[in-house]
């Protein structure tokens, strides 16, 4: 078996190259529009399809505690390549609306068998230190979900249809790499028989309810800016049409920069406490929400640069932490069934967040967006810093 030192890189390789699947869609949004007469709001049900999808995945692999239960690398494999399957499917001439939206619910169902299953088998390795790991790992997923705003913003070099072939690859490659390369980690204790009640039994401890409900306001904002950070960048351009920039590249750079806060979150939590630097960052991207109008007023357009950037950092660098707390806070066991289920409702409310931000992009200025959406880390902070 390889050190546990050498399978860290491995799980983070591997969850980058099937991550870059989750935003494929919005990184090429505009292509989509105009080579299958889809509306404005294509860009918002596409995302939440992706959700969806990953919602319903989560659900029924934790309702069937699937990756407690068999190989975690054989589940991630499996889940990897039927994900790229149905994301190759969107360059299909004949797609429709509708089937675009099918093969994005379908991705992200495959989605829930690699994004909290490399958790699950990072936690099955290192039992220290796991909120660095982690780190490592989420940030790997932010740089996934970025992935296809570089693509595109080469413009002319990729066409739309090759950023899908590049992405659909990308996760065969990482799922291949994650079965030959990584085997069960000691500290796995598998699951042999199929028991419902630990979906509701977790959530009576008291320390993991808490970490859930920071998570759950991490969420309701984390995916509604990553989303809409192509929208943000152009409605600035809007307030000032004498500037330019290329907002493929910048959503790439504001949406990777996550990566880097993720692993430094990491880092800072063994030195001040998981809690502590996860409850700092929600509060941070909280005020950012709520000051956000502020940045769109001014003429400087480094200056708003830097502050979506700031945010692109504050807004995921506690993911890795509350991720941490839950897995900390359940039985060796049922990690895997934990990790998913608080994966599952997150996602859920992902989706209620984009559809709110859609539907408000109609009918307010895109600078007043976000102050809706900042209840999330608000409500989450309540619920991870109450006393009972």
């Amino acid at each position: 078996m390889r050190s546990s030192k050498h399978i860290l890189p491995i799980i983070v390789f591997s969850q980058f190259c099937c991550t870059s699947l989750w935003f494929a869609t919005n990184g090429v949004i505009e292509d989509l529009v105009s080579n299958f007469t889809l509306d404005s709001s294509a860009l918002g049900h596409l995302s939440s399809a992706v959700q969806f999808g990953f919602i319903i995945g989560t659900f029924l692999f934790a309702l069937l505690t699937v990756t407690d239960r068999f190989s975690p690398s054989k589940v991630f494999f499996v889940s990897a390549t039927s994900a790229a399957i149905f994301n190759l499917l969107i360059v299909l001439e004949q797609n429709s609306l509708f089937s675009l939206l099918m093969f994005r619910f379908f991705t992200g169902f495959f989605l829930a068998g690699i994004y909290p299953v490399g958790m699950k088998i990072a936690a099955d390795y290192y039992n220290k230190g796991l909120g660095k790991s982690l780190g490592y790992l989420v940030g790997a997923l932010v740089l996934g979900t970025a992935f296809p705003h570089i693509l595109k913003g080469f413009g002319s070099t990729f066409l739309w249809q090759h950023i899908i072939y590049t992405t659909t690859m990308l996760a065969i490659l990482g799922g291949i790499v994650m079965l030959v390369f990584v085997p069960n980690g000691p500290y796995r204790k598998a699951v042999t028989k199929f028991d419902v009640s630990v979906l509701f039994n977790v959530f009576k401890v008291r320390d993991f309810r808490k970490a859930a409900f920071g998570y759950f306001g991490h969420m309701w904002e984390l995916y509604t800016f990553w989303a809409f950070v192509p929208i943000l960048l152009s409605g600035y351009l809007e307030y000032h049409p004498n500037l330019t920039f290329s907002i493929p590249l910048l959503s790439f750079l504001i949406i990777a920069s996550g990566g880097v806060a993720c692993v430094i979150s990491g880092y800072l939590s063994q030195a001040f406490g998981i809690k502590k630097i996860g409850a700092m960052a929600l509060f941070l991207s909280g005020v950012c929400c709520l000051v956000s109008p502020l940045f769109f007023n001014l003429e400087s357009e480094t200056v708003f640069i830097v502050f979506l950037v700031l945010w692109g950092m504050v807004v995921v660098a506690d993911s890795p932490l509350f991720s941490t707390l839950v897995a900390q806070n359940v039985s060796a066991e049922h990690k895997g069934t934990a990790l998913t289920i608080v994966n599952s409702i997150g996602f859920a409310i992902t989706i209620a967040s984009i559809q709110l931000a859609t539907s408000l992009i109609d009918v307010i200025e895109v600078k007043y967006l976000f102050l809706f959406i900042a209840i999330g880390p608000v409500l989450g902070l309540v619920g991870l810093l109450k006393k009972n």
